[in-house]
C-alpha cells in the first residue's frame, strides 16, 4: 500500500523512474506505463499552485544526492490538487555509491485541511522540533520502507543462487532487486535432509512395532495376563509414545513442498500445512495409554481397544509409497510388509475366532474347534475349556501359519476350520488372498509403471540431460543452469507439453482451452478493443517460457521475437549496467510493430532477478493476426507504445 518511486540515480541526464508503486499509480491516476523512465522530479504532477522554490530545491536535493523532505501541492492526472508530504532518500550499494532514489508520497490533503488555522504555529514548532512533526513521521515511514527494500534488495553471488520462496506467488508491495537466498531459521528441519529420512524411517518402524503389538494384546492376552504383559513390554511402549510425541513436535518445524513445487520455510505456513494434513491424526495416535501402568491405574481390556487408533499411523505408509515410488526395491518391501501385517492382522482374528468358540460351547460335548484339534496334537489337551491347551506362543504360530498358507494357497488341512464360523473367516480369507496375491505378487512391476510414469518420466529425461552434458563435457556453471531450468519447468509442468497435447484436438476446442490459459495477456488494455475472433487467434501464438535468477531473456543487439507478459517474479532492465527499470508481475515488454517490416532489434539487457513466469507472443504470429483483423490492427499500432512498461526497440528512448 506504499506510495513510492524509484529512480535510477547513475543516469545524469533527469533521472528515468524504474519502478512506481500501485499505491501510487492510485494516488495519481497515472499508469505505470505513463510514469516509467519520465524524470523522477515528477513534473507531470506540477500545476498551478504547485510552489517553484521547493522543485528548486528538489532539484538541487536530487544532483547532491541528499535526503529532504517537504509539502508540495501536486495535481492528479484528472487535474484535482492534493498535498503532499514528500520523503526523498538516496539508496546506497554495497561500495558507498548512490544508485537509486526513493520519493516516497503521502497525502495529507485533509489533516492539511483541519489545521489550516494554525499552520504559523506549527511551522514554528516543525523547525524547532522536527522529530516530532508529521515530516518526522514521514520520515520513519520512509526508512521504513528502505528497510524492506533492504531486504528484498539482498545480493548473493550468482553462482549460488538459489530458489525464492515467493516464486509464483502473489506480488510483494515491493518488488525484489537482487537474488536473495533463502532465509531459514536455525530451528526448521529441511524434509529432504539426511536426518529427516532417517528419522521417518524410524518412526515407519515405531509404527510397525505399534501395529504388531495393539493388535496381539488384544487378541491373544487375557484379562488377567494383561497387566504382566503389559508391564514386560512398557519401556517399548512409552518410548514409541515419546516418538509419536516428539515426531509432532518436530513436524510443527518440518518444511513442505507447496502445490507450486517450492519449499515453504515460513514457519506459520508450515504450522497451518500440518495441522490442516496429517496433525490430529498423528494426534490420537500418540496419546499416551501406556502411561496408566505407570500410575497403577486399573486397566480393562477396552484400553488395549483404544490403543488400535494408532494404527491410523499406517496411512502415512501411503505417503512413504509416494515418495520412494522411484526406488521400485523399497515399494516391494513396503507391500510385503504391509502383506505379512494383513497376516498377522488375521492371525489374530483366528485366535479370538477359536476362543469365542470354545467358550460358549458346552466342554462335555463339543472338542471340535481349531484349538481343540491344535491342543490334542500337542499333547496339550483343554480341561473344562479353561485350563490347559497350547500355549500362547504355539497359538499364535499355528494361527499365523494358517492364515499365511490361505492367504498364499488353498491351505495344506493341518490348521484347518471345523466350525461355521471358522469356515466363513477361511473363505474371506481365501478370497482376501486371492486379491493380494493376483495385486502384490502377480503384478508389482506393472502397479508401479501405471502409478509413477510421469516420476519414471522425469528420471528418463534428467538421465538424458545429464549423459548429454557428461558427453558433450560442459562446464559446471552451465550445467548448473540447465538442471536448475529443467527441475524448475518439471515442478510447474509436470513435463507435460501444452502444445504437444492438444496438437491432435480441433482449432475450436484448442482455442477455447488457449484463452482460457492466456486470460492473463488477454485482459491488458491494449487487447480490449479486440474482437473474440481475434483474441481467440491471438491465443493459439501464446506460449509459456520461464526464466531463472540470474538467466538473461534478451540481450542488447539480440533480434526481438516476441512480446512478454511478466505473470510473476522480477525482471531488470540494464544498459551499460545501469538499471533502466525493475519489472514485476502485469508487465508488458517487447516493442511496437515496424511498417517497415525490418528486424527490430533490443536496445537494453533483460535479466531475471527471481524464478519468472512469462508468456509471450511472437511478433511474426502478431503480425499474421493483425493483417487478418485489420480493423483492430490500426488500433493496436495506436496504442502499442503507451502500454508497453519499458520499450526495448533501439532507437525508442530518442522518440
Amino acid at each position: 500500500d506504499s506510495n513510492f518511486i524509484l529512480a535510477n540515480a547513475q543516469v545524469r541526464r533527469g533521472f528515468p523512474i524504474v519502478y512506481c508503486s500501485d499505491g501510487f499509480c492510485d494516488l495519481t491516476g497515472f499508469a505505470r506505463t505513463e510514469v516509467m523512465q519520465k524524470n523522477c522530479s515528477c513534473r507531470f504532477l506540477y500545476g498551478a499552485e504547485t510552489s517553484e522554490p521547493v522543485l528548486q530545491r528538489i532539484e538541487k536535493v536530487l544532483d547532491g544526492k541528499q535526503e529532504f523532505q517537504t509539502e508540495v501541492c501536486f495535481y492528479k492526472k484528472g487535474g484535482a490538487a492534493f498535498w503532499c508530504l514528500l520523503d526523498i532518500m538516496p539508496i546506497k550499494n554495497e561500495k558507498g555509491e548512490v544508485v537509486l532514489f526513493l520519493f516516497s508520497f503521502k497525502d495529507i490533503t485533509e489533516s492539511r485541511g483541519r489545521s489550516h488555522l494554525g499552520d504559523k504555529k506549527e511551522e514554528k514548532q516543525r523547525s524547532k522540533k522536527p522529530g516530532r512533526s508529521r515530516l518526522w513521521a514521514a520520515r520513519r515511514q520512509g526508512r521504513t520502507v528502505l528497510h524492506q527494500l533492504s531486504s528484498q534488495f539482498a545480493r548473493r553471488d550468482r553462482s549460488e543462487m538459489k530458489i525464492n520462496r515467493n516464486v509464483f506467488e502473489n506480488k510483494p508491495s515491493i518488488p525484489e532487486y537482487k537474488v536473495a537466498s533463502v532465509q531459514k531459521s536455525r530451528f526448521i528441519l529441511l524434509h529432504y535432509s539426511i536426518f529427516k529420512a532417517l528419522w521417518d524411517w524410524l518412526i515407519l518402524l515405531a509404527t510397525f512395532y505399534v501395529a504388531v503389538t495393539v493388535p496381539y494384546n488384544v487378541c491373544f492376552t487375557s484379562t488377567e495376563d494383561s497387566f504382566s504383559a503389559a508391564r514386560s513390554t512398557i519401556v517399548s511402549d512409552i518410548a514409541v509414545e515419546m516418538l509419536f510425541i516428539l515426531d509432532i513436535i518436530l513436524n510443527f518445524r518440518t518444511t513442505y513442498v507447496s502445490q507450486s513445487g517450492q519449499v515453504v520455510y515460513d514457519p506459520r505456513s508450515i504450522c497451518i500445512h500440518y495441522v490442516a494434513t496429517w496433525f490430529f491424526v498423528d494426534l490420537i495416535a500418540a496419546l499416551p495409554f501406556d502411561l496408566l501402568y505407570v500410575f497403577n491405574v486399573t486397566v480393562t481390556s477396552l484400553v488395549h481397544l483404544l490403543k488400535t487408533v494408532r494404527l491410523l499411523r499406517l496411512l502415512r505408509l501411503l505417503q512413504k509409497l509416494d515418495r520412494y515410488s522411484q526406488y521400485s526395491a523399497m515399494v516391494l518391501t513396503l507391500l510385503m510388509s504391509m502383506f505379512a501385517l494383513l497376516a498377522h492382522w488375521m492371525a489374530c482374528i483366528w485366535y479370538v475366532i477359536g476362543r469365542t468358540e470354545l467358550e460358549s460351547h458346552d466342554p462335555q460335548t463339543w472338542d471340535i474347534g481349531w484349538l481343540h484339534e491344535l491342543g490334542k496334537r500337542l499333547e496339550a489337551p483343554y480341561i473344562n475349556n479353561s485350563v490347559g491347551g497350547p500355549s500362547i506362543r504355539s497359538a499364535y504360530i499355528a494361527s499365523l501359519y494358517f492364515t499365511l498358507s490361505s492367504l498364499t494357497s488353498v491351505g495344506f488341512g493341518n490348521v484347518c476350520a471345523n466350525t461355521d464360523a471358522e469356515k466363513i473367516f477361511s473363505i474371506c480369507t481365501m478370497l482376501i488372498g486371492a486379491l493380494m496375491h493376483a495385486v502384490v505378487f502377480g503384478n508389482v512391476t506393472a502397479i508401479i509403471q501405471r502409478m509413477y510414469s510421469r516420476r519414471s518420466l522425469y528420471h528418463t529425461r534428467m538421465k538424458d540431460l545429464k549423459d548429454f552434458i557428461r558427453v558433450h563435457r560442459l562446464p559446471q556453471q552451465l550445467k548448473q543452469r540447465l538442471l536448475e531450468y529443467f527441475q524448475t519447468t518439471w515442478s510447474v509442468n509436470n513435463g507435460i507439453d501444452a502444445n504437444e497435447l492438444l496438437h491432435d484436438f480441433p482449432d475450436e476446442l484448442r482455442a477455447d482451452v488457449a484463452m482460457h490459459l492466456n486470460k492473463d495477456i488477454l485482459q491488458l488494455p491494449i487487447f480490449e478493443t479486440a474482437s473474440r475472433g481475434c483474441l481467440r487467434s491471438l491465443s493459439l501464438h501464446i506460449k509459456t517460457s520461464f526464466c531463472a535468477p540470474g538467466e538473461y531473456l534478451l540481450r542488447q543487439g539480440d533480434a526481438l521475437q516476441a512480446n512478454y507478459f511478466v505473470c510473476s517474479g522480477s525482471l531488470e532492465v540494464l544498459k551499460d549496467d545501469m538499471v533502466l527499470a525493475i519489472l514485476g508481475k502485469g508487465d508488458l515488454i517487447g516493442a511496437d510493430l515496424c511498417s517497415t517490416g525490418q528486424v527490430i532489434k533490443t536496445n537494453a539487457d533483460v535479466k531475471a532477478l527471481t524464478y519468472c513466469d512469462l508468456q509471450h507472443i511472437g511478433l511474426r504470429g502478431l503480425c499474421e493476426v493483425l493483417q487478418l483483423y485489420p480493423e483492430y490492427a490500426s488500433k493496436f499500432n495506436a496504442d502499442i507504445r503507451q502500454d508497453l512498461t519499458f520499450n526495448l526497440r533501439e532507437g525508442s528512448e530518442m522518440e
